[in-house]
């Protein structure tokens, strides 16, 4: 499995992969539940390599931490999932 990071790279850098329409699910732990944001409320912070940025749909934002991330989809297509523990 490829690491998350690697993965979040090739999206935001390959710009023929990162060319479709990606999603991430993360676990909220408030909700208890996984969150599934596209990855245009995604903020990368320069130098940051532990969390990323989401933007709420009311503009508020919160981090999450890389660990939490549990799914990306590609298209509507799951292509990457953190092993259940």
């Amino acid at each position: 499995m490829m690491p998350i990071r690697q993965l979040l790279n090739r999206i935001r850098w390959d710009a023929e992969f990162g060319r479709a329409d990606f999603e991430i699910g993360y676990y909220d732990r408030l909700e208890d539940k996984i969150v599934v944001v596209t990855i245009r409320q995604v903020h990368f912070s320069p130098g940051n390599h532990f969390s990323i940025e989401v933007i709420g749909d009311g503009g508020g934002s919160h981090m999450v931490p890389l660990h939490r991330i549990k799914e990306i989809y590609r298209n509507s297509v799951l292509v990457w999932e953190r092993h259940r523990e």
